[in-house]
């Protein structure tokens, strides 16, 4: 297409085609959309009808996005394994691992590849796809579970028998005493016979390092569980060397036995793993939330009767019937009646709105007073909340920028190791020492390279940093969110419930001819019989005050304008401007006062008894005391701060400049929230979202870090991943601060896990020997490895003095 007449000439030959009802081209995309009835026509007749008007056609075939469970992944090389895997196969446009979650993100185009061989493609690769009736909330927990208590298992068993080992093993050195029977010295064979019962158990309960190690290893990408394998099976390997040897009759090599170096690593490094799997959280429980505020019954209108049918069976264009105290089952336009719908869920805005004929309504929202009736207009997965339901899955399940230094190391250290030991075992050989002096080289360098420390310096430090998390009521789900806090550079704070209370109370109370404890009794008094939540903040300021309401007489609400009422023989009127100006109330000395309260984010209700306005009471949902400092703290850091919220812009604006926010992004939609954390992260930022309501759900899943306020909602809770108990955002200042330190204990942690066996590594190859110097024995090896897992143990505690 060439011109607008190129484009009209296809759509009106598309469009004298039985069966089109609509065709439609648009010249800049050079797209034609079609809506058309497929018993009487097929895309290939509108292909060829076109192709006849002398243009070429081709139906653009749209990416199909899926989410696949994933289990058998353990490190970031398996995900990376997987990603490579399917990336190569022609179709695939999109492939992303969530190592956290286990699950693949894929965008493939179905016309060129089938799912079934995208899941063929991941078995090939050593993993297990999970079935899509396996992958439901409640079976992933419960697979998450088993793993857990799978570990935990592992660990105690391993303990029970690691113990006794090192006791037997390295006690004499310590001059502590052995029985007769396996005393090294009388019994060696012995000696080593109860050694190995000891191990067997240990390794057979960490069979799955070996299992994973070595498949990893021969399929090319090495993990940690490879280095672990290779460490412990190198020990296990040259204790049978050693048996060997004293059943020839060398009893020396008694005291080169290392099967307790296999049984210590094996112990740590499920513990450490155990630790991992606890840190992940419960990512599926905040969609679990999400799907059980929705209500399951429905009472629908029909042929004039009131009929109570499953929420599944509604169908668009229903009239539904809600009464108060009642839930909205799905979405719709109200046809009649008035009420106020407490819609917090969905806009995170504690003042109820007030509905009536062609308002809309919204799935889960909570009918707060007046029986209304609508018209459904959408159901099931269209509706707002199952579409919030959907961002927090796709936010979760998507890829999260987390470094996983130690695997990443791993995966050329591992090669790099075992060459070494290789290398340096056939070097002395070669030059003339005998096989057990090469083969001790070579055990040498494997054990002292063992990946003890490395698999420890995270977890450990991530354990000792969320104890103290909690000690202090800031609960961290998980080591993920840790790591990623100490890079955080701007965060994003919701209005309602995290920088103000979020409950409306009364702020200012302005008077005229009145006292002001008189103007609070006839307005607390008028309010008394509405259920509105601003009516409820004018009677609990009444109450606060030990005021006795007077009784109302000819009570009525005006919807969208106020009340009036009789009290005390007295007429009076409480609302807003336009029910002052309908009654021909003269306002014009609170004109000021009016707009000066708007401008500062309240909202002004005017007072008028016996046609004369009297004053004005001003309801806000007020900032916490210190939601200020805490902004302020955080700007010191050199931390940007924004402020999000449903509200209009005036008001948002008045909040954000009483607490030192410059940036505010008002008037935003629940599924807006998330749209925008990703605008600011295309900006390069790392991103906080800090929030308390459903509606914050998405924007928590989507940032680097969600953060939680503790008064908070369940769901806000669960799709965190840090949660501050205290409902106090001053925790958030300390749990960046937190971070910081966790990040620098681990890099240390890392420098001196990486740091013995880059002085180690040499020394075992034998370089001292090369100079003169005595031959690094594999036991003192093993005491190496194992002091450097100890010297990691002891920095990671030092976060316990963090203040």
């Amino acid at each position: 297409m060439h011109c607008a007449s190129c484009s009209r000439a296809v759509e009106k030959k598309v469009d004298k085609l039985e069966g089109v009802n609509e065709a439609s081209v648009n010249l800049a995309s050079e797209k034609l959309y079609v809506d058309f009835d497929e018993n009487k026509l097929s895309k290939e007749d509108i292909i060829s009808a076109i192709e006849k008007a002398g243009f070429g056609a081709e139906e653009e075939i749209t990416d199909k996005k899926v989410v696949i469970g994933i289990s058998g992944m353990h490190c970031a090389s398996c995900a990376k394994a997987i990603e490579r895997a399917v990336s190569k196969i022609d179709g695939v446009s999109v492939a992303e691992v969530n190592l956290a979650s286990e699950k693949l993100n894929l965008q493939y185009n179905p016309k060129k590849v089938r799912l079934s061989t995208i899941k063929q493609t991941i078995i090939k690769a050593g993993f297990s796809p999970i079935e899509e009736q396996d992958n439901s909330v409640d079976k992933d927990r419960e697979r998450k579970e088993k793993e857990i208590l799978r570990l935990k298992n592992n660990f105690i068993i391993s303990i029970i028998f690691t113990v006794p080992l090192l006791i037997i093993s390295m006690g004499h050195m310590l001059g502590m005493p052995l029985p007769h029977i396996i005393d090294p010295m009388h019994n060696p064979m012995n000696f080593a016979l109860i050694q190995l019962i000891l191990v067997i158990p240990v390794v057979v309960r960490g069979r799955k390092f070996y299992t994973v190690g070595f498949k990893s290893l021969f399929r090319g990408s090495p993990n940690m569980d490879s280095l672990i394998a290779i460490g412990t099976s190198a020990a296990i390997i040259y204790g049978f060397f050693a048996m060997y040897q004293i059943s020839m009759g060398h009893m020396e090599y008694a005291m080169d036995l290392y099967f307790e170096s296999a049984a210590t690593i094996i112990t740590l490094i499920t513990l450490g793993k155990y630790f991992e799997a606890k840190s992940k959280g419960k990512t599926s429980e905040a969609i679990k939330k999400l799907i059980g505020l929705a209500p399951k019954k429905a009472t629908i209108i029909q042929d004039g009767k009131e009929v109570e049918i499953s929420v599944d069976e509604v169908e668009v264009g229903d009239i539904i019937l809600v009464k108060p105290g009642e839930k909205i089952p799905v979405d719709g336009e109200v046809v009649d009646g008035f009420t106020s719908i407490d819609e917090s869920m969905l806009t995170g805005e504690s003042i109820p709105v007030e509905k009536s004929k062609g308002h809309k309504v919204f799935a889960a929202s909570i009918n707060k007073n007046g029986t209304i009736k609508f018209k459904a207009s959408k159901v099931g997965k269209d509706t707002a909340l199952a579409q919030i339901i959907k961002f927090v899955e796709t936010a979760q399940g998507s890829k999260a920028p987390i470094a996983r230094l130690a695997d990443v190391i791993s995966g050329y250290f591992v090669p790099i190791v075992m060459t070494i030991a290789l290398i340096s075992g056939i070097a002395w050989f070669i030059s003339g020492k005998d096989l057990i002096f090469s083969l001790t080289i070579f055990i040498a360098v494997l054990v002292i390279a063992c990946p003890c420390a490395l698999g420890l310096a995270t977890p450990t430090a991530i354990m000792v940093a969320s104890g103290k998390g909690a000690e202090l009521g800031i609960l961290i789900k998980s080591g993920e969110s840790l790591e990623t806090a100490h890079k955080i550079n701007t965060i994003v704070l919701d209005k309602t419930g995290t920088i103000t209370e979020g409950k409306p109370k009364v702020t200012d109370i302005y008077s005229i001819d009145i006292k002001d404890e008189d103007l609070l009794l006839y307005a607390a008094s008028c309010e008394k019989n509405s259920e509105h939540p601003l009516g409820e903040a004018i009677v609990n300021a009444a109450i606060e005050k030990n005021i006795s309401l007077m009784d109302a007489k000819d009570f009525s609400a005006i919807p969208g304008h106020g009340l009036k009422a009789t009290i005390n023989d007295k007429y009076v009127l409480l609302g807003n401007e336009k029910l002052m100006e309908d009654n021909n109330i003269a306002i014009e000395t609170l004109k000021n006062k009016l707009d000066a309260l708007a401008s500062e984010g309240k909202t002004p209700m005017i007072i008028s008894i016996d046609g004369k306005a009297k004053g004005i009471i001003a309801v806000a949902d007020v900032i916490k005391d210190n939601s200020k400092y805490a902004v302020k703290k955080l700007q010191d850091m050199g931390i940007e701060v924004v402020m999000i919220t449903g509200d209009n812009k005036k008001t948002a604006n008045a909040i954000g400049k009483q607490v030192g926010i410059d940036r505010v992004l008002a008037e935003v939609l629940p599924e807006g929230k998330a749209e925008q954390i990703k605008q600011i992260q295309k900006e390069g930022k790392k991103v906080a979202m800090v929030g308390d309501g459903i509606n914050d759900a998405p924007a928590l899943a989507q940032s680097h870090v969600g953060i939680a306020i503790g008064s908070g909602t369940d769901v806000a809770i669960e799709s965190a991943d840090i949660v501050l108990m205290k409902d106090d955002i001053m925790d958030v200042v300390t749990a960046i601060r937190l971070s910081k330190s966790t990040i620098k204990n681990i890099k240390e942690n890392l420098f001196w896990a990486f740091g013995y066996n880059t002085l180690g590594i040499p020394v075992a190859a034998g370089l001292l020997t090369l100079f003169g110097g005595p031959q690094l024995n594999p036991m003192i090896a093993a005491a190496a490895m194992s002091f450097s897992s100890v010297s990691v143990l002891l920095n990671a505690l030092r976060l316990r003095n963090f203040k």
